[in-house]
């Protein structure tokens, strides 16, 4: 990603690159990734997608029930007050 270090100012959000030599970095990468890809297979095109069908799927990852504790991702962080929505996008 070539412009990271402007879509981070754009967000205001840090944004990290694990380490190639370091799996622990990628775990929760690669579980993302997996999930994601039961809706959007790898290689899809997402301007195909609707942003609605892309919000829909983004909330369903953010609202899937977790192991930690059973609660669903979206709630845990909105507990915190930290949550600021950020949404695929085409």
């Amino acid at each position: 990603m070539a412009e990271h270090e402007q879509l981070a100012q754009r967000l205001a959000r840090w944004i990290l690159f694990a380490d190639p030599h370091a799996p622990w970095q990628h775990g929760t990468s690669e579980n993302t990734n997996c999930l994601l890809r039961q809706s959007l297979p790898k290689g899809t095109n997402l301007s195909s997608y609707t942003q609605r069908e892309l919000n829909a799927i983004a909330y369903r990852l953010n609202t899937r029930r977790g192991n930690v504790s059973r609660r669903r991702g979206l709630g845990s962080f909105a507990q915190l007050g930290r949550l600021s929505p950020v949404a695929l996008g085409t």
